[in-house]
């Protein structure tokens, strides 16, 4: 994929895992690492000339003494150059790295959880649910960049100096090699010792907290009417407790391997220092060399001080890593067939003998229930909360398939078709239908992406929003997040608006007149034979319907229909 190639969800659905998606930008990762290397090997290597120059300068101060003015003087401007411009390029490709990861993983994680049934994702809180998209992402997009490819990075400066180091005086590298082991094997012991489990277990604290605190803000007038806001708090204190224990936990286990590392650099400089200054008062080592030994010495251990930081930061993001893999590698309970069928432009919609249950094993919602809905025909479904109505409408939009028995189009079985191409042939107004945060315009478009102002002002007309919309200022009118500047009514016509405008010959309105007042629940239904203009209607309701609303009214009891007399 180059630069310029927008990214397509649907292809990045078919990347089952979040480390297979992390691995498509392994060509800029490589690239993003081999700058950093570059730049703490410029920037090493400066020191130790730079010390070594000054050295050899101070050496032959005021004396009959010479030395190779030119060559590191050369190196030093090369050096710099180099660092400065390895350190540019390292930020602009890394950054660019992280933000394309950034994106690649939110597009890929919205497209493998959009495929999950409203069932399935159900079963997460909306606060885990944005935990797992804000904070578990943000640790895995930087997981190359400031986990492993640090990590590699201090690796290969560590060798690399190392070797330069045996190359100039062997003594001085194997104490350099010495002291890398130790600090190789005993940094990320004492930083990553239990810190598995106990990563998992704080996404998990900032998750629940995250939730805790969105369901605070959500329920907040349920919660002061019942007067147990201050019992919440509470609550919400504790998880702050918890997750402040255990980031406190984590921070003592990095100082306390900044701190193995700070006392084997003390001793290594020290060991430096005397194996240098003996090399050189035995003439064994020229004292410019010596400078410079114990320059890269520094340099080399003050890089390594981030590998404590490094490797928390790999322990936090394979945390997320099975969070996220544990909502985008659930397989769909709904699914494409490999050679779907073209879906009937209209036909009669027929339930023959369905059979669900929500859990396998468990108590059966609909058992053996029969319906058919003819082109053009309007039928209401009333019943007591619990016996399957919310059902029916799943299976009619295919979030769910029947476990016995057909759902057909147009005698087509409905799992015989494209999720895309069946969904096309629907409108749909959800119970809890939602205006969204933007202008009238882009509420309806929506439903209708490419209606002209013609088609969008003739359906307020019929909806009976036309002079409201006027009033506000027309289309372009803002409306506020959740429909702040609108009354129930409104919002409640805006949506069937926006679902009236999709071509659709099969309408399925769940609950319309929910949370309206009598009166504007009588005057929306009476408006809905006109506004159908002959399309067929499936309406879920526990309301009373006006007459003339609907052709047959059918009560579901026991998982099968019957005639309301």
């Amino acid at each position: 994929m180059s630069a310029q190639e927008p990214v397509d969800p649907r292809a990045d659905v078919r990347i089952d895992s979040t480390r297979a998606l992390l691995a498509r930008h392994r060509g800029r990762v490589v690239l993003a690492i081999g700058l950093l290397l570059a730049t703490m090997a410029a920037g090493i290597a400066l020191l130790g000339v730079s010390g070594g120059f000054l050295t050899a300068a101070a050496l032959t101060f005021g004396v009959a003494g010479t030395f190779n003015f030119f060559t590191p003087s050369a190196g030093i401007r090369g050096l710099t150059l180099a660092r400065i411009v390895s350190r540019y390029l390292e930020k602009l490709v890394g950054h660019d790295t992280l933000l394309r990861i950034a994106r690649d993983l939110r597009v890929w994680f919205f497209a493998r959880a959009l495929r999950l049934s409203p069932g399935q994702l159900a079963r997460l809180r909306t606060g885990e649910l944005l935990s797992r998209l804000l904070g578990d992402i943000d640790a895995v997009d930087g997981l190359l960049l400031r986990a492993t490819g640090p990590l590699y990075a201090l690796l290969g400066i560590g060798v690399a100096t190392v070797a330069a180091a045996l190359w100039l005086h062997p003594p001085t590298g194997l104490w350099l090699a010495g002291a890398g082991l130790v600090i190789g094997a005993g940094v990320p012991w004492i930083v990553a010792r239990g810190r598995a489990a106990a990563e998992t277990r704080r996404a998990q604290q900032r998750a629940d907290l995250r939730a805790r605190l969105h369901e605070l803000h959500e329920g907040n007038a349920d919660l002061a009417a019942l007067g147990a806001g201050a019992a919440w708090l509470d609550a919400v204190a504790a998880d702050s407790r918890a997750l402040a224990a255990a980031e406190l936990a984590r921070r003592r286990q990095l100082v306390d391997g900044n701190a193995l590392h700070g006392a084997v650099a003390a001793v290594t400089l020290l060991g430096v220092l005397w194996i240098v200054c003996n090399a050189a008062a035995t003439g064994n080592l020229a004292p410019h060399y010596a400078a410079a030994l114990f320059f890269l010495a520094v340099g080399l251990l003050e890089v390594w001080a981030g590998a404590g930081l490094a490797w928390q930061a790999l322990l936090a993001a394979r945390a997320s890593i099975a969070r996220l893999d544990a909502v985008a590698g659930t397989q769909p309970s709904v699914v494409d067939p490999p050679a779907p069928v073209a879906v009937p432009a209209h036909g009669a919609l027929t339930f023959a003998g369905v059979g669900f249950a929500w859990e396998a094993g468990g108590r059966r919602v609909l058992d053996g229930l029969d319906l058919v809905l003819a082109p053009g025909e309007r039928i209401a479904i009333s019943g007591d909360s619990g016996e399957g109505k919310s059902t029916l409408s799943a299976l009619v939009l295919r979030s769910a398939d029947p476990q016995a028995g057909t759902v057909t189009w147009g005698g087509v079985d409905l799992r015989a078709m494209r999720q895309a191409d069946w969904h096309a042939r629907l409108a749909w107004l959800p119970q809890n239908a939602p205006v969204f945060a933007g202008s009238v315009r882009d509420n309806l478009a929506f439903g209708a992406p490419h209606a002209d102002d013609d088609a969008l002002w003739a359906m307020l007309a019929r909806v009976r929003l036309e002079g409201w919309t006027r009033r506000i200022g027309g289309l372009d009118a803002w409306v506020g997040e959740n429909g702040a500047t609108m009354s129930a009514g409104q919002a409640r016509r805006l949506a069937l608006a926006r679902a009236l405008l999709r071509a659709a010959p099969l309408v399925l309105l769940d609950e319309p007149t929910e949370g309206l007042d009598h009166d504007t629940a009588d005057t929306l239904l009476r408006d809905l034979p006109t506004l159908l203009d002959g399309r067929s209607l499936l309406l879920i309701t526990h309301g009373a319907l006006p007459p003339g609303l609907v052709h047959r009214h059918l009560w579901l009891r026991g998982g099968r229909l019957a005639e309301i007399p």
